[in-house]
């Protein structure tokens, strides 16, 4: 019978995004105890290394000769430290997540552009109705903030539309998250700030094109 020292935390030595995997460790120095047709251990080593100099090749000098003044004959390999180990087993999500986070900020700016045409446009096609509620004494903020309202009205229903569909496709996402929940409300409530301030800056420049908007001007042209 075998005795149990101790039981670990689990280690994610495939990557974060998969299931740990299930490991025994035994005794380094242990003799076959499954015998000829038994099961066939690993007798490697390894050393965990603390040091401010981690990653120099005069520290890695050191470790090799510490290692051959022991024995002359054991091999030293795989020296890596913990940040290579931690960026190699999250390379390919670290990639797919910068993608998504560029294909994101793309999708943002144009975003933007969308809600400054549409207020640019909606300015342009109703000056005679500007020109006659700035004759008529309409100040100038009331309308910046009729055409700013405007553009947030259509970044509200869109934000919907988008937290509606990202809450429906949070399975989808679920692989590429560590630590974090598909449905993180945090992220729910930050997002749709951060868009809606984005339209709110789109909106400005045409609302204060409206609002700047010579009322005698444009009685004339009409």
């Amino acid at each position: 019978m075998e005795e149990v020292i101790g039981v670990i935390e689990d280690v994610h030595e495939n990557g974060l995004e998969k299931k740990p995997p299930e490991t025994v460790y035994w005794p380094t120095m242990m003799s076959d105890i499954f015998g000829p047709t038994g099961l066939d251990a690993i007798r490697t080593v390894t050393f965990a290394i603390r040091s401010g100099r981690t990653g120099t090749e005069g520290f890695l000098n050191q470790v090799r000769q510490a290692v051959w003044s022991v024995n002359a004959s054991l091999p030293v390999a795989s020296t890596r430290t913990l940040q290579e180990v931690y960026d190699r087993s999250i390379a390919r999500t670290s990639f797919t997540l910068v993608m998504l986070g560029i294909a994101g900020v793309l999708a943002l700016l144009l975003g933007i552009i969308g809600i400054y045409g549409v207020i640019a446009y909606a300015v342009s096609q109703r000056r005679r109705e500007i020109g006659i509620r700035l004759a008529l004494g309409a100040p100038q903020s009331e309308l910046r903030r009729m055409f700013m309202r405007y553009a947030l009205m259509l970044a509200g229903i869109g934000v919907a539309i988008g937290l509606v569909a990202a809450a429906s496709l949070t399975r989808l996402m679920s692989s590429l998250l560590f630590g974090i929940a598909p449905t993180d409300p945090v992220t729910y409530a930050a997002v749709p700030l951060v868009l809606l301030a984005a339209a709110a800056l789109a909106s400005y420049l045409p609302a204060r094109r409206a609002a700047a908007v010579d009322p005698v001007e444009t009685l004339k042209a009409e």
